[in-house]
């Protein structure tokens, strides 16, 4: 199993950085990773303090696992239904319709906003959306 793990500040900034650090995996992940930092950002504020993990498990299991850890359990993620003409609202259902699965772990003090991508073939760069 590969992990991952970096801590940073939940800024603008830091969204490019993730993918780079990230520029092993797929396009599917690098966008989810950086969807859920942007999400902290939007909804919690720039300067967050948060926990980046990055999970890929065994090539038999082909799955990615990406989680989100940031310091306000009371505030959860919302999956909007954004309509065209919105500049916003689009994060957690690009990663919803990426991801074959996701969801919220909620803590006394933190919660993670987490997802499971499927792996196409164990290729590390391979797209997942054409699996």
């Amino acid at each position: 199993m590969t992990l991952l793990e970096f801590e940073l500040l939940a800024t603008p900034k830091a969204a490019p950085d993730l993918r780079h650090h990230l520029r092993d995996h797929g396009f599917d992940v690098r966008l989810c990773a950086t969807e859920l930092l942007t999400n902290v950002i939007d909804h919690l504020g720039e300067g967050t303090p948060v926990t980046v993990r990055v999970i890929g498990t065994a090539a038999s299991e082909g799955r990615t696992r990406i989680e989100v850890t940031d310091p306000e359990p009371w505030v959860p993620p919302v999956l909007l239904s954004a309509t065209e003409t919105e500049e916003s609202g689009r994060g957690l259902a690009l990663v919803d319709a990426l991801a074959e699965r996701w969801g919220v772990e909620r803590g006394p003090d933190r919660k993670t906003v987490w997802c499971e991508l499927r792996d196409c073939g164990g290729e590390r760069g391979a797209d997942v959306t054409g699996c």
